[in-house]
């Protein structure tokens, strides 16, 4: 009885609070991820009827953070910095989801170990927010350029 008033605790609440918002925010960024790759296959060229995009986005969609970490690597021009940042996120983002409380059980049941792990999340949650606002900007730049292309074309259909 005891352990569930201790789990029920403010301090336990505010843990658990951050443990969510880390989660959400790798997920934001996990769809930036896929906004972003979406994006430049359609101004590359590589997809244009709509029902070919439609299928790319729900693909990605499902795919694993892995699988859209390889894939923006090999097909962005990151800086070092925003690549080292996207693989420690990758790969924290992995250890919260998968193994976070498993192996920092026995940390919840005091109030030091809640700080720490409350100072570790919202460190992570920063992190994953920061990098998601720069690729929100990457893709603002992708849909910018997109809507300048439209604008030529529609000039020239009307040159013509």
């Amino acid at each position: 009885m005891h352990e569930h008033r201790l789990l029920d605790s403010e301090h336990s609440k505010e843990l658990f609070s951050y443990y969510g918002l880390a989660v959400y925010y790798s997920q934001a960024l996990e769809q930036q991820l896929v906004n972003l790759l979406v994006l430049m296959k359609l101004t590359q060229g590589k997809i244009s009827p709509e029902e070919e995009l439609t299928n790319l986005y729900y693909k990605k969609l499902g795919s694993s953070l892995g699988q859209l970490v390889h894939e923006i690597q090999h097909n962005f021009d990151f800086s070092e910095e925003e690549s080292i940042l996207l693989n420690n996120i990758w790969k924290k983002r992995n250890y919260i989801v998968h193994d976070y409380f498993k192996e920092r059980i026995l940390e919840t049941f005091t109030p030091e170990g809640r700080s720490q792990m409350i100072d570790e999340l919202i460190e992570f949650k920063d992190q994953a927010q920061k990098l998601e606002y720069k690729l929100l900007h990457y893709t603002q730049v992708l849909i910018n350029q997109l809507e300048l292309e439209e604008e030529t074309d529609q000039e020239l259909i009307n040159e013509e």
